[in-house]
C-alpha cells in the first residue's frame, strides 16, 4: 500500500445514473496542505464523503493513512480522520458545554454516550487552549459565535490526534473580522510541527494562505488542475472552474479573486 496520506486512483461515483465525480486520481504526501477547490456542485463535498468512508467509489481506489477501503474497518478510520464541517454541527447537542462538545471527538460521537475519565478531559482542555478557545470551555456550544464554535470543532476534531484534518468551508457564516481570527488561527495551527495534514475546502481563493502549498481544483466532478498554488490559482483555470471570467491577484502570500463585469473588460 502506498505510504501516502491520502491516494485516490481512477475514482468515480455515480448516483442514480448521473455521475459525480469521474476519474479522479489525486496523492497527498505526509506533511503536505491542500485547498480543494470549485463551484458549488463541483463534487467537493462527495469527495470528501468518500475520503472519511461514509460514501463508496462506483469504481477504483481508495487508500486514506495506509488504509485501503475494502481492506480495512471504516469506523477505525474515522477516529484517525478529523473532519470539520457544518453537517455535523447541525448534529452536535447544542446545550452541552464546549468541553462536552471537544471530548466526544474521542469517540467521533455526536454526544456524550458514556463517562469520560479525567485524563481524557485533561487532553480536551489541552487542544481547546491550542485553539484559543480555553476559556469558553465550560459555556454551552449553542451560545458560542461562530468563529467560537469553529474553535471548538477545530479542537473535537483534534482531540484524538488525528493524522489528516478535513475543513469543509469554516469560514461560511463568519463576519470579516472572526475569519481573519479564524484564519489567522489556522496558520498558526499549520506551523506546529505536530499539525496533521490539512485539506482544507472553499470556492473562496482569500482563505488560502501561505500556509497551503497545493491545491485541486475540480468542476462538474472532474479534476479541472492540481498542483502547486501559483500554478494553479491562475486566471485561466479559475475562468473555466467558475464560467466567467476571472483575474487573480497576488498580494504578498495571498489571492484575491475579481470577476470581469461586461464585455469592456472593467471589474
Amino acid at each position: 500500500m502506498s505510504t501516502a496520506v491520502v491516494h485516490l486512483k481512477s475514482v468515480s461515483f455515480v448516483r442514480k445514473d448521473r455521475p459525480i465525480l469521474t476519474d479522479i486520481s489525486w496523492t497527498i504526501q505526509p506533511g503536505q496542505h491542500w485547498a480543494l477547490l470549485g463551484a458549488n456542485g463541483s463534487g467537493k463535498t462527495t469527495l470528501l464523503m468518500i475520503l472519511t468512508g461514509y460514501e463508496w467509489p462506483t469504481q477504483g481506489t481508495v487508500e486514506v493513512l495506509g488504509r485501503r477501503f475494502g481492506e480495512c474497518l471504516l469506523a477505525e478510520l474515522r477516529r484517525i480522520v478529523g473532519w470539520v464541517s457544518n453537517a455535523v454541527t447541525a448534529q452536535l447537542p447544542g446545550r452541552d458545554r464546549a468541553i462536552d462538545i471537544v471530548v466526544t471527538g474521542i469517540d467521533a460521537s455526536l454526544g456524550l454516550y458514556r463517562p469520560f475519565e479525567r485524563g481524557e478531559y485533561d487532553r480536551a482542555h489541552a487542544v481547546l487552549s491550542t485553539v484559543g478557545a480555553e476559556d469558553y470551555a465550560d459555556q454551552p456550544y449553542e451560545i458560542l459565535s461562530q468563529g467560537e464554535q469553529q474553535r471548538v470543532l477545530i479542537a473535537r476534531a483534534m482531540v484524538h490526534q488525528p493524522q489528516l484534518l478535513i475543513l469543509d468551508e469554516p469560514c461560511v457564516g463568519l463576519d470579516p473580522a472572526a475569519r481573519h481570527r479564524f484564519l489567522e488561527d489556522l496558520r498558526m495551527l499549520a506551523a506546529n510541527r505536530d499539525c496533521p495534514g490539512i485539506i482544507y475546502v472553499t470556492h473562496q481563493i482569500e482563505e488560502i494562505g501561505p500556509w497551503i502549498e497545493q491545491v485541486m481544483v475540480l468542476k462538474t466532478g472532474r479534476i479541472l488542475d492540481c498542483g502547486p498554488v501559483g500554478q494553479v490559482l491562475s486566471d485561466a483555470v479559475l475562468s473555466r472552474a467558475f464560467d466567467c471570467v476571472c483575474r487573480v491577484e497576488r498580494l504578498g502570500g495571498q489571492y484575491r479573486l475579481w470577476i470581469q463585469n461586461g464585455q469592456d473588460g472593467s471589474l
